[in-house]
């Protein structure tokens, strides 16, 4: 076991290294550059709506092993929620038109042959798309080098699945990557596929228990520490810059980076990291969701993406969303709303609103970006990196990072 290690960057991936090694007994510190934990998965009170707000919408499936497993670690599995099955309202807000698309839960997927199930206006054959994606996916390739990109399947299923996992339009989205979702997702059945998310804030299910099971463990959490540089001397860290503090690393001890990637390509030589980066916008609105609102629901041809029916809040998410970035906050909001009043039944009249927008919310899962991404080991026998940007197999996601965190992890704890 080494002495110590140090685990540094307290987003998801940190705090699952941490919480991965503080069960087995390690000796661990985890440092944060910000005065909170949690990166871009957290929650915050938002003086306009007075309430309570997460930074943005996450949604997890049943398939994601590592993130529920990390959420039940912390004790925490009951702060999430969702339906006993795969079901997903999707509302057309050009046409009108709604419909509930329902997976069956076994592997075999005969939810295909039920018309009532299945999106409408497609038929058994045309499903045959996704399953060459799942036969033929490339590293090389882009989604729609293998994908007919266009008809009702496409549209109001697959384009809306691989838009929201990979925040990277399917034209120019890597293959390889939306093949790794789509095979853990639907090629797994209904029981991998139920959506799962945080009614009570992202902040309350993934982060403050983590910190209370981290502390009950004797691990020293020190926020507000911001990594100035690293010592390096042939093969090995020697020490580590906190700016008022030089911290040593000893024969034994480790160190975990799990910092966005720009930060880790200025503070280890020659690391090639993703350099494109793809922006999500969130819009949250202070109002009471009408009765028998879906918890969550899928919106096709319209400017929003996924609505979410929060207590006394409304939110919507929009991936891929650069074009967004420069658009006048009120006009922008305006037009969300007019879609959420459509598809909720609710006035015209804009309730208290609220917009954010993250520039560099995930790297650009193209082919190319994908290709950037680095493993956990480096050259440095006792430095590891942890992110959703490193080599997962996935695309940037909560179950990416909590698997790249539980990989450095291992690694480290094996010196």
């Amino acid at each position: 076991m080494p002495r110590a290690i140090h685990v540094v960057g307290a987003g998801l991936a940190g705090l699952a290294a941490a919480v991965r090694l503080a069960g087995r007994g390690a000796e661990v510190v985890l440092h944060e550059a910000a005065g909170h934990a949690g990166g871009r998965c957290r929650s915050y009170h938002d003086q306009v709506l007075d309430a309570v707000i997460d930074n943005g919408n996450h949604l997890l499936l049943s398939a994601n092993y590592a993130a529920l497993a990390y959420v039940a670690v912390i004790g925490a599995s009951a702060r999430l929620a969702g339906p006993a099955h795969a079901e997903f309202p999707f509302v057309d807000v050009a046409s009108g038109k709604r419909w509930t698309l329902r997976i069956n839960d076994g592997m075999l997927p005969w939810w295909v042959f039920d018309r009532s199930r299945r999106v409408p206006g497609t038929r058994a054959s045309d499903y045959l798309s996704i399953a060459r994606l799942l036969l033929l996916g490339s590293a090389q390739k882009t989604v729609c080098a293998l994908v007919h990109c266009a008809g009702p399947v496409y549209e109001r299923l697959a384009r809306p699945l691989w838009l929201a996992a990979l925040n990277t339009d399917p034209k120019e989205a890597s293959a390889r990557l939306a093949r790794a979702v789509t095979r853990e997702t639907l090629g797994r059945g209904g029981r991998a596929c139920r959506p799962l998310f945080a009614p009570d804030g992202l902040e309350g299910a993934f982060v403050e228990p983590a910190l209370s099971y981290l502390r009950a463990h004797g691990v020293s959490v020190q926020l507000g520490n911001r990594l100035r540089g690293i010592g390096f001397e042939r093969d090995r860290l020697r020490s580590l810059d906190f700016g008022d503090e030089q911290v040593p690393i000893g024969e034994g001890d480790g160190v975990i980076l799990a910092v966005p990637p720009t930060v880790a390509a200025d503070l280890v030589p020659g690391l090639t990291t993703p350099g494109e980066f793809r922006a999500i916008v969130n819009a949250h609105f202070r109002v009471d969701p009408p009765a028998g609102l879906p918890p969550v629901t899928g919106i096709v041809n319209g400017t929003i993406e996924w609505l979410f029916a929060y207590r006394h809040r409304l939110s919507v998410t929009i991936s891929c969303a650069d074009r967004w970035l420069d658009t006048p906050r009120e006009a922008l909001a305006e037009k969300i709303w007019n879609e959420v009043a459509a598809v909720a039944g609710l006035p015209a009249v804009m309730p208290p609103w609220q917009i954010v927008r993250e520039r560099r919310a995930t790297f650009a899962a193209t082919p190319a970006e994908d290709a950037k991404r680095p493993g956990a080991a480096t050259r440095w026998r006792n430095l590891f990196l942890a992110g959703d940007w490193t080599n997962t197999g996935l695309p940037a996601t909560i179950e990416g990072a909590v698997r790249s965190g539980n990989r450095a992890a291992d690694l480290v704890y094996r010196l």
